[in-house]
């Protein structure tokens, strides 16, 4: 929680609000001073539109290989929402569904855990064969069957 009042047990616990990082106030102010040019305001809205594009797509693009595709996702998503509302409110619930399912999968016990785990590796693994099969036209069960059959 950012901020105020937060129940605790039976009592009440007061979150204190942390005032940003200086770097951080500093890049805030930049952007107020170039929002307040409505041409600026204009370039920046084009700005993070193209480079928030350019991240989601590269990332939509990777979610099928192993490696940080939902990640370059959400970070231009991030991109997108220093400047469009819209982006913002998407990227709140997204971050509280994942901090959900991060809460629900901890609470488990560790087979629930582990069996998790294990069909997100199969579901990777997968998704990773069949992209090489299909983009690359590489058959890799087909090779490794033959490999262990000659040798």
């Amino acid at each position: 929680m950012a901020g105020g009042v937060k129940q605790k047990g039976g009592g009440v616990a007061v979150v204190e609000r942390r005032s940003p990082p200086p770097w951080r106030q500093r890049i805030s102010t930049t952007l107020a001073l170039v929002r307040s040019n409505p041409t600026g305001r204009i370039a920046l809205k084009i700005i993070f539109g193209v480079l928030g594009a350019l991240v989601v797509a590269i990332g939509i693009v990777l979610i099928p290989l192993p490696g940080p595709g939902w990640l370059l996702v959400i970070a231009g998503l991030g991109i997108w929402a220093v400047e469009f509302h819209w982006a913002k409110r998407l990227l709140a619930f997204t971050r509280r569904h994942v901090h959900g399912w991060t809460a629900w999968v901890k609470r488990q016990s560790l087979f629930v855990r582990i069996v998790i785990g294990s069909v997100g590796l199969v579901f990777v693994g997968t998704v990773a064969l069949m992209s090489i099969k299909y983009s690359l036209g590489i058959d890799v069960i087909a090779q490794v069957l033959h490999y262990l059959a000659t040798h």
